[in-house]
């Protein structure tokens, strides 16, 4: 494969963007008939169950010292936004999720300012700035508590993108010379048990009881199999050949796929969504603008 050419990332690029985007919906259907936490489970399980095989045959690859950075990204990279994400979508819209989750840039650069020793110039504070602007403008546009706008379950997936800034980060410095494959499929494999054991102790008597649940676990498995386990498998690999911000950029594109899929749901985006959310935008394009800033040693 071209990994190292840079039309083939950009098209990996455009790829993880639409799945990634398509994966706010996925989320809303399966939400129809499961609980958020059933839906998380499901979605980590199908795509650690995907990844078994691969994991068995890349166990000869696995060394002590990888152990920590391996779990960074299977629990703060994967299963804990997981959770996140399926209970900020049991009150806010999967558009609104998507334009949330173009933070990951900016947590990718503020945790490699602070734990990695990256290096950032003028723009891309201004594109920090900017970012977190468009992120409290969108938190600060939800309900009303104590007479103080505030949409505290877009804070979820805020705490989603940090998480995400941590993992790629962590892949980019530790788990270089790893491929995508091995570095996916070994994460899961840590994910596999944590996932079973939530589904074998949970009430599938209410999911029986919902009208459509088939098609709502389908849209669940696909969320695992294809937005996770495939789409993870893409990430780790564009991590390994690019930069962590470059790799981190996906999220922005992310959004006009989200929005798509909300609008044909039938959701509603105000012109304030999409000021703050141009905000956001300019501020991440002002971070990924300048790679070498944020310097990362390649293995």
């Amino acid at each position: 494969m071209h990994w190292e050419k840079r039309w083939f990332q950009l098209m990996i690029l455009m790829i993880l963007a639409f799945i990634w985007g398509s994966s706010f919906i996925l989320i809303k259907i399966g939400l129809r008939s499961f609980s958020n936490d059933q839906a998380a489970a499901i979605r980590l399980l199908l795509a650690s169950a995907v990844l078994l095989p691969y994991a068995y045959r890349n166990l000869k690859f696995f060394n002590k010292k990888d152990l920590k950075s391996l779990l960074i990204a299977a629990f703060i990279g994967s299963f804990i936004p997981a959770f996140l994400f399926t209970k900020a979508q049991t009150r806010i819209d999967s558009a609104l999720a998507g334009i949330l989750n173009s933070l990951t840039p900016v947590f990718t650069l503020i945790v490699g300012l602070i734990w990695h020793q990256s290096k950032v110039n003028s723009r891309q504070v201004t594109g920090l700035i900017l970012g977190l602007i468009g992120a409290v403008g969108l938190v600060l546009s939800g309900e009303n508590i104590a007479g103080i706008e505030l949409n505290s379950y877009a804070l979820f997936v805020v705490a989603a993108t940090l998480c995400y800034g941590i993992n790629v980060n962590e892949i980019k410095s530790h788990l270089t010379h790893l491929n995508g494959v091995q570095i996916t499929s070994l994460s899961f494999m840590f994910i596999f048990p944590a996932a079973l054991i939530y589904i074998l102790t949970t009430d599938f008597q209410p999911v029986a009881d919902s009208p459509g649940w088939p098609l709502h676990l389908a849209a669940l498995a696909a969320l695992g199999i294809i937005g996770t386990a495939f789409a993870m498998l893409l990430m780790n690999s564009l991590i390994r050949y690019t930069s962590a911000i470059y790799a981190s950029s996906v999220t922005y594109i992310i959004p006009i796929f989200a929005i798509l899929w909300g609008i044909a749901d039938g959701e509603t985006i105000s012109a304030g969504d999409l000021i703050f959310m141009a905000i956001i935008l300019v501020g991440v394009y002002l971070i990924n603008r300048n790679k070498k800033a944020v310097p990362f040693s390649r293995n």
